[in-house]
């Protein structure tokens, strides 16, 4: 399987769910400000990235994770990804998005807007990074509700 976590920029929320699904992040603990900063593509994603697919790691059963930043067109976005696959000869089997947005909160939104759109990461980076620490338990939760979506199609699909 493909999972593409994705949220807005793709820069906060599906990144750090990507961290989590990959096992780069416990689930049980809210990670520190040192953890969340050491997530790859965390708050370093540019606006002119949306809608780029960019490959995370694979999970325990060999599935391919990815996030992906959609800006305000989520259905678009997800059509361009479908029919790129498709013109490349791939198979839309497999491929899922999994929505990360309704685990962002004010902070995160702020932060994100601050340190990625104006460009004052000092002023930023403190803030998404702290209303990411409060969002943790609920990307954790859209990670597992993923995993135990998908548990039969990604244990199948892994090797052994």
């Amino acid at each position: 399987m493909r999972i593409i976590y994705c949220c807005y920029g793709g820069t906060h929320s599906s990144p750090i769910a990507a961290a989590i699904h990959l096992g780069k992040l416990g689930s049980q603990q809210v990670p520190t400000t040192a953890e969340i900063s050491a997530v790859e593509l965390f708050d370093q994603v540019q606006s002119t990235q949306r809608g780029q697919v960019m490959f995370m790691g694979e999970d325990q059963w060999a599935n391919q994770i990815y996030v992906c930043g959609r800006g305000r067109d989520k259905r678009g976005i997800e059509q361009a990804i479908k029919s790129g696959v498709l013109l490349a000869g791939g198979n839309l089997d497999g491929l899922e998005f999994v929505d990360t947005l309704p685990a962002v909160n004010w902070m995160m939104r702020i932060g994100g807007f601050i340190s990625r759109r104006l460009g004052l990461v000092r002023i930023g980076r403190p803030l998404v990074t702290r209303g990411t620490q409060k969002a943790f338990f609920n990307l954790a939760r859209i990670v597992s509700d993923t995993k135990a979506k998908y548990e039969n199609c990604l244990k199948l699909e892994g090797p052994g």
